[in-house]
């Protein structure tokens, strides 16, 4: 913004007294100048810092080799990460409709908007230090002088009656350093803008991942109850065979285990269920309607293919890496309001109105009345605070371009390794879903030999066992690859226009 002080001169502005222009170099002067008109010359050049990344990130064409029918031109490239909407992104209609619930009544993003509200504020108050703070008063001043103080030997009460306008020690920004504030100050504004996107963001996600959690874990439960209901039946099969001898005492006994851990573990997910809808109706910020709670465990909800060889350049986008940029920029000018404060100060304090001793007389002709008192301050000795704070100030910017290069390599960490994870588990599922029909196989051979009397039933139960777990593996496998996808679309900043 520029100063509202305009003049074509220094000598033919009227605030600036002529005994500073004949004081200060012909250098000083010029800094001046510039100052009036709304640069900020002590501060630093902002140079973005480049950090130590590579420039893209490492993937490979595993997931393409692994699954033919993904084709290449449908992978999602830089253009369209930048320009992805969380709505494109998420499939399923009801996790949609507990995505926009969640940004209507998040208490985490309420407080966000509520922060962006503070800062602009914050911005305006560290504006409005450009400006005069013009007042209107009226007062009344009332003396009383004793009689042995008094010219005329007696007492004596006399009334001051003012009325007008004025403002008091209103600083001219000779040298940037309330433009240098409120830069910082707008900066930090900027920042916080961008640190309410990134909750944003992250809400989405999280809101994603836990409506998936659960809908693994009702799966889970589901298994555990199809599984007790299977070995109930099976159960009574065996005791029956034992009442007529087939089988002995701890086949009967080894087939009652299957049962147990079932029940065991229906009663660990139904705790893990409840618990889930817990935390989703927290992130929420409200009670999810029943219709809204999944009902199958959900397939990859998004993205099932980044094409490789994907920029780093675009980390910029992300939230969390502009704010951290903004908060570099804010550091930055504050370097300039500390250098600022070693050099003179000027402060006026004016007052226009009128003045009379009586109350009646304060607005008659001839009491205009006005005051001009312009004022200079020189640092001489300060036991080296200014410099101190300098000093401070320098390092909040070295410790600012520190803070920005971890956040761009962490963002650039987050991002390679939620492409790693995608171009690997695809593989991983693959070899699961095959585990599970291999298990399945065995699992019925095994009973078949064990009815025919080839094998105990310690062998029914070792496969039984194998089953179940592959099965469990391959839900946690695909759950584990649902919430990469949005791991990976929070790691990229994905959506970021269109949020902000």
């Amino acid at each position: 913004m520029k100063s509202i002080f305009k003049p074509k001169s220094v000598k033919s502005h009227p605030v600036i007294p002529e005994i500073f222009i004949r004081s200060v170099s012909s250098r000083v002067v010029l800094l001046s100048l510039c100052a009036i008109q709304g640069c900020t010359p002590l501060v630093p050049k902002y140079a973005r810092p480049e950090p130590s990344i590579q420039n893209t990130f490492p993937s490979s064409d595993a997931s393409l080799k692994s699954s033919p029918d993904l084709k290449p031109e449908s992978a999602l490239n830089a253009v369209s990460v930048n320009s992805m909407q969380w709505q494109d992104f998420v499939v399923d209609p009801s996790l949609k409709q507990v995505i926009a619930l969640a940004l209507e009544n998040n208490k985490d993003l309420r407080i966000a908007a509520l922060q962006i509200e503070k800062a602009q504020a914050q911005f305006g108050v560290a504006q409005s230090s450009l400006f005069p703070q013009i007042n209107a008063s009226v007062g009344n001043t009332a003396t009383k002088t004793p009689a042995n103080l008094s010219a005329s030997g007696q007492e004596s009460i006399m009334h001051d009656y003012s009325a007008g306008l004025g403002f008091s020690a209103y600083e001219l920004d000779m040298f940037g350093r309330l433009q240098s504030l409120r830069a910082s100050a707008f900066e930090q504004y900027l920042s916080t803008s961008q640190a309410a996107l990134s909750v944003k963001i992250s809400l989405i996600a999280q809101v994603a991942s836990q409506y998936l959690t659960l809908s693994a874990d009702q799966s889970h439960l589901h298994l555990a109850e199809q599984t007790f209901q299977a070995q109930i039946q099976s159960y009574e099969i065996d005791k029956k065979r034992f009442d007529i001898g087939v089988i002995s005492e701890l086949d009967l006994s080894q087939s009652r285990t299957s049962i147990e851990t079932a029940r065991v573990d229906i009663s660990k997910y139904k705790s893990l269920v409840v618990q889930d809808l817990n935390s989703l109706n927290l992130l929420v910020g409200k009670t999810v309607s029943e219709t809204l709670l999944p009902k199958d465990f959900l397939a990859t909800p998004a993205i099932t293919l980044i094409a490789p060889g994907l920029p780093s350049d675009l980390l910029r986008n992300r939230p969390d890496v502009l704010e951290a940029e903004h908060q570099l920029i804010a550091a930055n000018a504050n370097i300039g309001a500390a250098r600022a404060a070693y050099f003179p100060s000027i402060t006026l304090t004016t007052f226009y109105g009128s003045a009379s001793p009586s109350l009646s007389g304060l607005f008659s002709q001839g009491s205009r009345s006005w005051l001009f008192v312009p004022q200079i301050n020189l640092p001489i000795f300060d036991g080296g605070r200014i410099s101190a704070n300098l000093k401070i100030a320098q390092a909040n910017q070295k410790i600012a371009v520190e803070s920005y290069q971890k956040v761009v390599q962490t963002a650039f960490k987050e991002v390679a390794d939620a492409l790693t994870v995608q171009d690997n588990i695809r593989e991983q599922l693959t070899a699961q879903e095959s585990l599970v029909e291999a298990t399945a196989l065995s699992f019925k051979l095994s009973q078949a030999r064990y009815q025919n009397g080839i094998n105990s039933y310690l062998n029914v139960l070792d496969s039984e066992r194998s089953l179940y777990a592959a099965k469990h593996n391959l839900i946690a496998l695909k759950l584990a690859q649902a919430a990469n996808q949005f791991t990976l679309y929070k790691a990229l900043g994905a959506g970021v226009q269109q949020t902000q």
